[in-house]
Formats: structure tokens, sequence, C-alpha cells
């Protein structure tokens, strides 16, 4: 009797998908290759700048730290203050699964409308630091007579990209080497009514940050991007 090879096709096909799906299942995760925790990660004075201790931590609404718990592995946010009495505040949110829109860290746009802020002046660029390139996100944030400059960057495993396209696409490059990213959201800001003169004063400490942060997590902090000419 002749057999249809034909018949055959459909069956092929999906031994052929379910092979590629399995292959590409992310096998690596990379919070538990390389585990780190944020309090040893960042430094509490660095150059001109040190915690500033006189500011009382603000207290977080239990549910609130219920549902960030669910999000993020480690949070850190801290106070720093320089001798000019410039202050920058610092809040890092790390996830050890970066993989899907699921699990991915939360955009500060949506968390400061959600405090009732109104968001404006967004603006994306490459900042160069001495060996490497960071994608910056720029915008100002308000509510009533507060007004608050705000720079922040997300890392997807060792790459610096920002919310949408840029992050999916790391998203979908860790996916095809069989990893399971972890990642970071860096936020700096200050208050300020000079929104020029903030966006300076947070590169420059990021800059100084930088160059304290340990070189075996410059990767996982700021990304492995080349510096942009």
């Amino acid at each position: 009797m002749a057999i249809d090879k034909r018949s055959w096709l459909p069956a092929l096909v999906l031994a052929a998908a379910a092979a590629a799906a399995v292959a590409l299942t992310p096998r690596q995760v990379m919070a538990q290759a390389n585990p780190i925790k944020l309090v040893k990660v960042f430094p509490e004075s660095f150059g001109d700048w040190k915690t500033d201790t006189s500011l009382a931590p603000v207290e977080i609404d239990p549910s609130l730290q219920a549902l960030l718990n669910t999000v993020y592995n480690d949070t850190l946010s801290r106070t720093y203050i320089n001798s000019s009495g410039q202050r920058i505040m610092l809040s890092v949110a790390y996830g050890g699964d970066q993989s899907s829109d699921s699990t991915q860290v939360h955009r500060p746009e949506f968390c400061y409308v959600g405090q009732g802020f109104t968001i404006s002046a967004p603006s994306d660029s490459r900042f160069n630091l001495p060996d490497r390139s960071v994608s910056l996100r720029n915008m100002v944030a308000r509510q009533g007579p507060r007004n608050e400059p705000i720079s922040y960057w997300v890392t997807v495993g060792e790459t610096s990209t920002l919310p949408g396209l840029g992050r999916k696409l790391a998203q979908l490059e860790y996916g095809l080497t069989g990893k399971v990213p972890d990642g970071m959201l860096v936020r700096v800001s200050s208050i300020d009514e000079d929104n020029g003169h903030a966006i300076q004063v947070q590169k420059q400490f990021i800059t100084d940050m930088y160059q304290a942060i340990a070189p075996v997590y410059r990767n996982r902090v700021f990304g492995a991007n080349k510096q942009e000419q």
C-alpha cells in the first residue's frame, strides 16, 4: 500500500515547532547564577555625596509593600546630600525575571500619575559614562507646588534600555540565548524648580555613582552598551 507522504507534513511541522519551543525555552536564570543585594551594590556615600540621615524613612503602606514584594526581589530607596546642600533621591527596583510583560519592572510614569502627579517634558537620550552609554529618560513630575525632575533607566540583563520596543527586543534576545534575564529600574530625582539645572546635577550624581559602584556590578546596573559618539 502506498503511503501519501503529504499526510506526514502536519505532524512533522508540529514536531518541529515543539522541538523549537523546547530549544528556545529559557533555562539559565541570571538571578540565580549571580544573585545580588542592592544594599551591597549601591554605596551609602561616594564622592561628594552621602546618605542624608536627617530625613526619616518614608513609611510604605502595607498593602503597597505586599504588591511590591510580588513584583520585585529587592528595592532600595535613599536620599543623598552633597556639600552644597543639594539632595538627590535614589530609588532602585530589582526583578529577578524580566522575560515577560507580566514580570517586568513598572514604569515610573504610571507610579507618579497613580499618586496624583502630572507628567510633562518627557525626553529620551543616550547618556555617556566613562566606558559605556545608558538609555536615559527624563521627565518632570508635578503635584501642587512640588516640582520633581526625574532621570531613569532600565536594564534587562546587561542591556540598558527603556520601556517599549527596546525592552521587548532585549527580552527576545535573551530568550533566544536560553537565558531568563534579571533587571533593574534605577530612578534619580530631586525637588527643583529649575528643570535644566536639576537634570545636570542628576547626571553628575549618576556619573559619581557609576565610578563608586564595584566593576563587577556595573553591567547589571548600567548595562554594557557601548558609548555613542
